[in-house]
């Protein structure tokens, strides 16, 4: 990713799972890096994104915080479950999450949000619908090692369930990317 312009930073809104699932998932990414030298996934914390990354001025983070905040306090907690590994062959695998309407129902309301709220228009991909998964080999795992990496995983059984009691935004510091702001649902 590029160097951040000065006065300008990148962010990303995503669910960060709670422990133990959170080192869980470290766990696959540094087993995809030690086995197949592929780091990608380590520059972010496990997540699931729920809005593309878009820049912001950062004189205007507060509000941005204040707005993500007021989002969250019209929603409320539910629940995830992870099953399994998928791939977006031949560069990406990831731990699944599985068909979940409130998931789906919270990620569009967040889109309308952003636009109408923040006039972020980057949300999606007309060519992609949301496909909710935690990444834990990234783009930079090599075509030629893919077949290898995912024989590895893909029959491996992994089910795990979290609630999600927040959403985070994630802010990028040059490097690699950090959870700035964690904004709660109510209880």
């Amino acid at each position: 990713m590029k160097e951040n312009r000065p006065g300008i930073s990148k962010y990303f809104i995503a669910i960060v799972p709670p422990s133990p699932i959170y080192e869980e998932a470290n766990k696959w990414k540094g087993f995809f890096r030690d086995e197949f030298h592929s780091k990608g996934a380590l520059q972010s914390p496990p997540h699931i994104t729920l809005h593309m990354p878009f820049e912001w001025k950062t004189i205007k983070e507060d509000f941005l915080k204040f707005k993500l905040r007021e989002f969250c306090g019209w929603h409320h907690s539910f629940e995830i479950k992870l099953s399994n590994f998928g791939c977006f062959a031949p560069r990406v695998i990831f731990i699944q999450v599985e068909e979940n309407n409130k998931l789906k129902e919270t990620q569009g309301e967040l889109f309308r949000f952003c636009k109408t709220h923040l006039n972020l228009f980057n949300a999606n991909r007309q060519d992609k619908p949301f496909h909710p998964h935690l990444t834990v080999a990234c783009r930079d795992l090599k075509k030629v090692d893919f077949p290898k990496a995912w024989a590895s995983v893909k029959d491996q059984g992994l089910i795990e369930s979290f609630s999600v009691n927040d959403l985070a935004l994630l802010k990028h510091n040059g490097k690699n990317w950090e959870i700035f702001e964690r904004s709660l649902f109510p209880k």
